[in-house]
């Protein structure tokens, strides 16, 4: 295999997590058991650093059609009004007729927000469902994958181009990050949304390691990418969002200098040995230790006669329960708010999905696994833990 970002062929397992289903392919009743499995493993290139998957399942079955929707979680909406304003305010406020393309759109939560600041929008997502909610809610978006071709085929220019949580996903990452370069005006600002990898080790969330994600970025590792298709990142910040993302500014190479906070995270990252690949032969370590104290801690609690539900469905949450071996023996259901998942069953292990208000009785223990919701969690489910119900969260982030 080739490094996906520098084409190297010096790469190496850091990270091995099993064989998996495709995390995202919640199952109705009639596919229960039918699931393919694919490997998961993390693989370190000595070249340029970057840590990625080493199988593809392909684009055409991860996202033709899904049940991912942004606008579920009230806190990821208002991270996106956040970053609207913050692009606005210090960009464009006084800009005409200024635009905006979002790549990876899902249902428009995204670009509503620039909506209401005056934008021309347009999302292109490659989910069906979600691209005709986007659309059906007011919000244009093309249903497609995003790539150099739709560039060309569009054939304009944007003030503002925003990739909120799919940098990581990408198949064609050449193709799509050219196609950036050649949509984004002279003065244009790619604004780049991804989890950390440097944050990700540190919370142990290795559940955010899935056949979706592809790779994982460090600063120094993604300026690698960009700097190879002409593209320049010139600020950066660490957001509480998912466990803590990079909010990355990106501009045409030697457009813009560094800011003093980006040179900072750069440096940190070097002092931290975020990009070497001893870090993440402990990190696998830490995993290891993880499993055995989940393992314990939910085998206590079932002798002592408690019931455990999950709480959330989320994608992240498959690749820790199939990890784990954690099914029904553990967890009865995953509670739910997102309606597409309704009735469906969790990949591999299986635990049936209902929605929240259908609940017929509430459990001993909640299993958090949507924990990068932590504090919209706790704060909306005060009244269950004043009723003694234990909300137990396997992954703790530390705040940004």
């Amino acid at each position: 295999m080739q490094c996906r970002v520098c084409d190297s062929n010096n790469l190496e397992i850091a990270v091995d997590l099993g064989s998996q289903p495709w995390c995202n392919h919640f199952l109705k009743p009639e596919e229960i058991g039918q699931e393919p499995f694919y490997p998961l493993r993390v693989l370190y290139c000595h070249n340029c650093g970057t840590v990625q998957l080493d199988y593809t399942v392909k684009k055409e079955i991860m996202f033709g059609d899904h049940t991912y929707l942004s606008g579920v979680t009230r806190s990821l909406s208002e991270h996106f009004r956040n970053v609207a304003e913050e692009v606005d305010s210090r960009f464009f406020q006084d800009t005409q007729n200024k635009s905006v393309l979002d790549i990876g759109s899902n249902d428009g939560t995204q670009l509503k927000h620039f909506q209401t600041l005056g934008y021309d929008v347009l999302g292109v997502e490659s989910s069906k469902t979600t691209a005709k909610i986007a659309n059906a809610a007011g919000v244009p978006t093309l249903n497609d994958f995003f790539n150099l071709e739709v560039v060309q085929r569009l054939n304009r220019k944007f003030h503002v181009i925003n990739a909120a949580g799919v940098f990581f996903h990408l198949e064609e990452l050449h193709s799509v990050t050219e196609g950036i370069r050649e949509a984004l005006r002279d003065d244009g600002v790619f604004v780049v949304q991804f989890l950390y990898m440097k944050r990700i080790v540190e919370n142990l969330a290795f559940d955010q390691i899935y056949h979706e994600h592809l790779l994982y970025y460090n600063l120094n590792t993604i300026e690698v990418l960009l700097n190879r298709h002409g593209l320049s990142m010139f600020d950066a910040d660490i957001s509480p969002i998912h466990g803590g993302s990079i909010i990355g500014f990106v501009t045409h190479k030697g457009k813009k200098a560094a800011s003093d906070r980006l040179q900072f995270l750069r440096q940190l990252e070097v002092k931290e040995k975020s990009n070497e690949l001893s870090t993440y032969l402990e990190f696998a370590q830490r995993i290891e230790q993880m499993k055995c104290g989940n393992l314990t801690y939910l085998a206590q609690a079932k002798q002592q006669g408690k019931k455990i539900f999950g709480f959330g469905a989320p994608v992240k949450g498959n690749t820790m329960l199939n990890y784990f071996g954690v099914g029904t023996n553990y967890i009865d259901c995953l509670v739910e708010k997102n309606e597409l998942r309704r009735g469906l069953y969790s990949p591999g292990m299986h635990i049936p999905i209902v929605i929240e208000q259908e609940l017929e009785a509430l459990p001993d223990i909640y299993y958090v696994l949507a924990w990068n919701f932590k504090k919209e969690i706790l704060s909306n489910n005060q009244h269950l833990i004043d009723q003694g119900i234990e909300f137990y969260f396997p992954v703790n982030p530390k705040e940004a």
